[in-house]
Formats: structure tokens, C-alpha cells, sequence
């Protein structure tokens, strides 16, 4: 569901980026409440483990697509939706900056899309209130479903308003998309909830480390053998070909595309030394960002 600059037009993308950074800050500001050193650890390995596990595309039968789990509603399970929304902004981050995975242009409709919409949304709405009845796989499953069907929809709308999609094609790419990115939910929602209830049962140190390991594992081994086909995005995008215009005419696409070629050094290097760099990169700034939190509270027990 990573969104590129030529979906999105400056009109769209900057007022997105925006609403991202105003909500990232909002969601440090509360998170940093009550974060103590101890959780440091859990939410780099857990953060490094959804970006592992967003490299492994596995294709949906019959359709000639593929798919990833986006993982915000396991973080947010497992470290609340605010630290959860940070996570998921790391990554698209790292993901956007070094891989050009996801336009610069469109980093904030991305985020909105697989942060904002499961942290704040699906989150709160479906996965706590099934929680609270004891009831976490149902969650798991019913608010991963919903967050990909919101954030589906978000793509349609945003690429409506970029005019990047013509009216004539709207109504078809709201089905494609609600239809290819539903499986992909089901299997999220699958994994979400194993994960979730087994992590509840192991000691937070121990299982940190099965994260690091689990990571590992993904990046530099198994993402060799994922799916190549198109994800839902882009198999949606290009079975509404004809309907499709590109956002390239603007200057601030120009700007966006030599600025990501620059950066975007991990994704002219092998995948492997790649995916274990952006390992580390997400690593090294949740570390910060949780450092940084911490500080209150170091602070306030010294006291």
C-alpha cells in the first residue's frame, strides 16, 4: 500500500505530511508519559520485526497479486497505538528515504494510511473492546481486516483528489482495492493474533530477543524467496491502466524524485546487505526516540 510521488500531487501530499508530523508529535507527547528505560528494548525488536515482515510478499491465489502484513495493529497490541503510530513512522520513514519504497511526496498519506487509520481507528474501535471480552484473535483479526479496508479506501480518495485517478475509474478502483487488499487482512489479522497471545505468555527480555532473532531471519533469508508479483496497490493501479494519470507534471515531483534518488542508497546495493542495513537504520532510531522519552522519567525518579 506504499503510495509513490506520481499518485500523489503536491495539493495532497503536503497537507498529509503535515497531519503526519502534528500526529507523530501528539502520539510522542503521550507516549512519553509514562515510557520507562525498560521498554527501550521491546520496541526496537518488535519495530524491527514488522519492517522484516513487511519485506515477505506472499501471493494471493487466482489473482496474479500479492501482499504484506503492515503490522500497526500488532505494535499497537503490543506496545499501545502511540508508540505503535511511531513505529510504523520509522519505518515508512527508512523505508521511503534509503529503499524508495514509498514516494517522499506521498510520506505522509502513507503514514496516514497504515499508521493513523489502525493506531487511532481500527485500534481502539475493534481490537480493545474484543480484547477486553478476552477475545484478542477476534480483535486481531477483525481490526487488521478494517485497518487495510480503511486505509484501501484512504488510497482511493487521496489519488482521486491528486486527480491522479480519473472519475471514470474510481468506482473500479475502490472494488479492486477493497476486494485484493481484504485477504491480505485476513491473513494479517491471522498472524496478528498468534503473535499477539503468544507474547503475552513469554518474559518481555526473552522474547525481545526472539524478535532480533526473528528478524534476522526474515530479512536476510526468507525475504530472498518472496512473491514478485505486484501487491495490491499495484495490481489495482494496473488493472485501472486507462484511468490512471500521473502526477509527474509538478515541480515539487521533480524535487521529490532526484531528492529520493540520492537517498535511496540501500536499494542499489544487494538486497540481503540492504534489508539487514534498514535493520539496523530502524533500529538505531527507535533507540533515539525511545532514549529521548525515557529521559522524563529518569528525570523524575532521580527526583
Amino acid at each position: 500500500m506504499h503510495l509513490g510521488n506520481g499518485i500523489i500531487c503536491p495539493v495532497t501530499g503536503i497537507p498529509m505530511l503535515a497531519v503526519a508530523g502534528v500526529t507523530a508529535f501528539y502520539a510522542y507527547k503521550k507516549a512519553k508519559k509514562d515510557f520507562t528505560r525498560d521498554k527501550i528494548l521491546p520496541v526496537i525488536s518488535l519495530t524491527g520485526l514488522v519492517f522484516a515482515l513487511q519485506m515477505i510478499n506472499f501471493a494471493i491465489p487466482q489473482t496474479g497479486s500479492s501482499g504484506h502484513i503492515v503490522g500497526a495493529i500488532l505494535l499497537a497490541a503490543l506496545l499501545g497505538p502511540y508508540a505503535a503510530f511511531l513505529a510504523i513512522c520509522a519505518i515508512l520513514l527508512v523505508q521511503s528515504v534509503f529503499f524508495a519504497d514509498g514516494g517522499l511526496l506521498a510520506l505522509g498519506c502513507n503514514i496516514f494510511n497504515m499508521g493513523f487509520l489502525a493506531c487511532f481507528v481500527a485500534y481502539p474501535l475493534v481490537f480493545k473492546p474484543l480484547e477486553s471480552r478476552n477475545k484478542p484473535v477476534l480483535g486481531s483479526i477483525l481490526a487488521s481486516i478494517a485497518a487495510l479496508q480503511l486505509g484501501a479506501f484512504a488510497v482511493v480518495v487521496e489519488g482521486a483528489l491528486s486527480g491522479s485517478i480519473a472519475l471514470s475509474g474510481i468506482a473500479g478502483f475502490t472494488g479492486l482495492m477493497q476486494a485484493i487488499h481484504l485477504p491480505i487482512g485476513i491473513v494479517e489479522g491471522i498472524v496478528t493474533g498468534i503473535v499477539t497471545v503468544l507474547a503475552k505468555s513469554v518474559d518481555s527480555k526473552k522474547l525481545s530477543y526472539s524478535f532480533g532473532g526473528i528478524s534476522l531471519i526474515l530479512a536476510g533469508i526468507i525475504s530472498q524467496f518472496a512473491s514478485q508479483k505486484p501487491d495490491g496497490l499495484e495490481w489495482s493501479l494496473l488493472n485501472i491502466s486507462n484511468s490512471l494519470v500521473e502526477q509527474t507534471q509538478w515541480q515539487m515531483y521533480g524535487f521529490a524524485q532526484n531528492l529520493q534518488a540520492k537517498t535511496a542508497v540501500l536499494s542499489q546495493i544487494s538486497p540481503v546487505a540492504a534489508n539487514i542495513a534498514g535493520l539496523v537504520i530502524v533500529g538505531i532510531a527507535m533507540y533515539f526516540v525511545c532514549l529521548t522519552m525515557s529521559r522524563k522519567m529518569v528525570r523524575e525518579n532521580a527526583e
